[in-house]
């Protein structure tokens, strides 16, 4: 065996049948790609969404609302899952850090505290918002709440 009868293995080599190259080639005229149209042409590339002329369907849907692009999302946590938090983990002070050092929330999230439920003992909170009732109850229950900006 040398340079001279060296060969491709077999069905690895697939001849490609070469298109525009004049009619002689069997694939001359128009390079099959049929008769005028945008997909005839060169350059085309059909836009995400395109129906052929037909109306695309996120312009037939009707849309009704508003999306504030400003809207705050928060992520809402009620009294008695934060007393529950605080007799499991024998807490006094809550904050963002240790919600998300125990995965109760993800690291952008925003948080609220909420009224619902019970609180009894004396927490020092400090999140983003809260509701009126919660702020009330805690500090009835001789804790103090701070809300830090985000």
């Amino acid at each position: 065996m040398d340079l001279s009868n060296l060969k491709p293995a077999e069905g690895s080599v697939k001849k490609k049948k070469r298109i525009g190259r004049g009619e002689g080639s069997g694939r001359g005229g128009t390079s099959t790609k049929g008769h005028k149209g945008a997909q005839s042409r060169t350059g085309y590339s059909k836009s995400l969404g395109f129906e052929g002329g037909q109306m695309p369907l996120q312009r037939r849907v009707p849309k009704f609302g508003f999306k504030n692009p400003n809207r705050v999302e928060y992520v809402g946590i009620n009294l008695d899952r934060l007393q529950e938090y605080a007799d499991k983990h024998k807490l006094k002070e809550i904050t963002i850090e240790d919600l998300r050092a125990k995965k109760v929330i993800k690291r952008t999230d925003l948080v609220k505290i909420l009224g619902r439920g019970e609180l009894t003992s004396k927490l020092a909170v400090k999140v983003h918002a809260y509701t009126k009732s919660a702020k009330e109850a805690i500090e009835k229950a001789g804790g103090s709440v701070e809300a830090i900006q985000a």
